[in-house]
């Protein structure tokens, strides 16, 4: 998962500015690196490895001039996460583009290979963004000649070849200078992207970003989501085009709602807060319905987890403290660039109060378990504090299988759960009792207040694939990539 936002301003102001606090929005969805691109006669750029906070310097944002542009955060799927790898990207041909995107091209080595064999084209980094960004300007390039001005109908072509060629799951958001502003969102509309516009007395402006929150802190109104295999360009005349021209069946990815998405946020119109809550309230009564151990407390694991433990409590009339203490200024482990990096975040992460373990039966609410190995470390850490019983409450159902959508949650062999009951998953754990949600609670639960009845990507949890071409042979050449970049990853962060 990354983060991105794209601007286009009124004419004469520079969105650099909303373009970095809208990243600071986000910086929860990658912390590997960031990027902001601008563009008035010339592309101006800035992107390196690190927090949005740590790349950009007060000489850098007077440099990003320009009322059209696009920022992002990167968190590595595909790529060894070096600094070539860092977007945006852009090239000067055929009008100029640059781009953009949260997902993961899973057709990415086949692509690079074809281009290259057939074209001669060569990438200047190991991102997926630099095939989809080829794709498009070469489309683009067959209908529109040089000195014409490109149409909607160019901008929609385009993006079509981009579905027929490029597989997987992604949204993209794109800046074509002296053009417009383009998005659009995979045919199955697995990633997210919302689009909105304000009015203010500079004048009109439009946005797309990742999430709504981005949008809602700018003071973004009327938002929308992108549909599934939707387009949207914004001309140079801020008229607004939108068509569907690759529609496939919906399958938003749930994993947004239990873990990746700020609960401010609205996902295809799910409140990712109210979600959370409705989690909680269905772990609730599964744990009672199962007849599980009853506890003296529940304590969540921050931050990701805290409504649905708050709604636990309440469903089993059952004490809620804040057991632990977080130190919010190290990153999201499960992020992190390689194992060591996530094991040491751990220790400086969390710390107990003792007062709320001591002799007492805890149960502990996360919004998933990968690996085990941070769970297993907050186990100790409880009965460390004094905890005489450490139960475990997770709020999702347990994960099985890659997801090669853009999420580097493990290698099949590194799921904790695969091939294991709930009661091997708790011994490995040292926990007393572990309990899932149930995958069938966890989509109705999301449902809930929603009238399309959306069916959600689940295939972390089940290894069915909506992309339907998702093989073994896929998977393996992924893990493959993502074994030998975190390898890279372990060696550059060393350092």
């Amino acid at each position: 998962m990354c983060g991105f936002i794209g601007v286009y301003g009124p004419e004469g102001l520079s969105v650099a500015p909303e373009i970095y606090e809208g990243l600071l929005a986000i910086q929860h969805r990658g912390q590997d690196a960031a990027g902001i691109l601008t563009f008035t006669e010339t592309f101006h750029v800035k992107k390196g490895a690190g927090l949005v906070r740590d790349v950009f310097s007060a000489t850098d944002m007077e440099r990003l001039e320009g009322n059209l542009g696009l920022g992002h955060v990167r968190y590595p799927t595909i790529g060894a996460g070096s600094h070539e790898d860092a977007q945006p990207f852009h090239l000067n041909f055929p009008v100029g583009i640059a781009m953009a995107h949260n997902g993961n091209v899973t057709n990415f080595d086949d692509l690079r290979a074809r281009h290259g064999r057939n074209t001669g084209t060569r990438l200047n980094s190991s991102c997926d963004l630099e095939v989809i960004l080829f794709v498009f300007a070469r489309a683009l390039s067959e209908v529109v000649k040089p000195g014409e001005l490109v149409t909607p109908d160019a901008v929609f072509h385009a993006v079509q070849a981009v579905y027929r060629e490029v597989r997987g799951a992604y949204s993209v958001v794109a800046v074509l200078p002296d053009v417009g502003l383009v998005a659009f969102r995979d045919p199955y509309g697995i990633k997210p992207i919302v689009f909105g516009n304000k009015q203010n007395a500079d004048g009109v402006w439009y946005a797309v970003a990742s999430e709504s929150v981005v949008l809602d802190v700018a003071g973004y109104d009327e938002v929308d989501d992108l549909a599934a295999g939707e387009a949207l360009f914004v001309d140079t005349n801020r008229r607004v085009h939108r068509r569907v021209v690759g529609q496939k069946t919906h399958h938003p990815c749930i994993f947004e709602l239990v873990y990746f998405a700020r609960p401010d946020s609205m996902l295809d119109d799910i409140s990712v807060y109210k979600t959370r809550i409705r989690f909680g309230q269905a772990l609730a009564e599964q744990w009672m319905r199962e007849k599980a151990p009853t506890p003296d407390v529940v304590i969540p694991i921050p931050d990701s987890s805290r409504d649905a433990a708050m709604s636990m409590a309440a469903g089993m009339d059952i004490p809620y403290r804040e057991g632990l203490v977080k130190n919010r200024y190290v990153g999201r482990t499960f992020i992190m660039p390689n194992q060591s990096a996530r094991q040491s975040s751990v220790k400086r992460k969390l710390n107990a109060i003792p007062l709320e373990f001591e002799g007492k039966d805890v149960l502990l609410v996360d919004d998933s378990i990968v690996r085990g190995n941070t769970a297993k470390r907050i186990v100790r850490m409880a009965r460390e504090a004094g905890a005489r019983k450490v139960y475990l409450a997770i709020s999702s159902p347990a994960l099985i299988s890659p997801c090669p959508y853009g999420i580097d949650m493990a290698t099949k062999t590194e799921f904790i759960a695969a091939d294991k009951t709930p009661t091997e998953v708790a011994a490995l754990l040292e926990a007393d009792h572990v309990l899932y949600l149930d995958r069938e609670a966890m989509n109705r639960a999301a449902n809930v207040g929603n009238p399309d009845g959306k069916v959600f990507c689940n295939a972390c949890f089940t290894g069915d694939y909506p992309t339907g071409d998702i093989t073994r042979e896929v998977l393996k050449s992924i893990e493959g990539e993502r074994i030998t970049n975190t390898s890279q990853r372990a060696f550059t962060f060393s350092g």
